[in-house]
């Protein structure tokens, strides 16, 4: 199913628990990521268009919300034995190469993936400092061009969830690549 899109949701339910191996040899979870105002939980995955024109303001904006007290994780959930460029060796390469300061785990099994009901990559979770759903949705309109001019819809959204404890009640679908199934 090519670029597949998220349908609209109901939001304010609570995020799901995960443990999962990072890039960076250590295992992080649900607690570990999260920051004292919320967490940003994404679907990536290396090889897809719609991630590689935005990695670079993903970085951008993840270090930004940060500094907001927004925690932020990446999950990988491809099957990476079909798309050998979601391997765990190319998600270090890729991390490092757009400076991902945030955990970037890869959930083998899709258990993760199946809990939020992720479709597709990249798709962004957001939750508020109880952990319950405030924003789900795309990154920006930029799609698979890296438009630098791109209104930053998910920082602005991210941002009055740290600032407020609730996001903007207009939010536009992800769109991008869809989750990679295991047979």
């Amino acid at each position: 199913m090519p670029n597949p899109s998220t349908s609209p949701v109901t939001l304010g339910w609570p995020a799901a628990y995960f443990d999962l191996p990072g890039i960076d040899g250590r295992r992080h979870t649900l607690d570990s990521a999260r920051g004292p105002k919320g967490l940003l939980v994404m679907f990536l995955a290396n090889h897809c268009p719609y991630v590689r024109a935005v990695a670079n303001k993903i970085a951008r904006d993840t270090d930004a919300l940060a500094a907001l007290g927004i925690g932020s994780i990446a999950i990988m959930s491809n099957d990476a034995t079909r798309y050998p460029d979601d391997s765990f060796d190319n998600m270090k390469r890729f991390a490092a190469e757009h400076g991902f300061s945030f955990p970037y785990v890869v959930d083998e099994s899709q258990d993760v993936a199946r809990a939020y009901d992720a479709v597709c990559t990249p798709e962004f979770f957001g939750f508020d400092a109880n952990l319950t759903l405030a924003y789900r949705g795309r990154l920006d309109a930029s799609g698979r061009s890296p438009d630098p001019n791109a209104r930053r819809e998910l920082y602005e959204a991210m941002a009055q969830v740290a600032r407020t404890g609730h996001a903007p009640v207009e939010q536009t679908p992800a769109i991008g690549c869809s989750i990679k199934w295991r047979a």
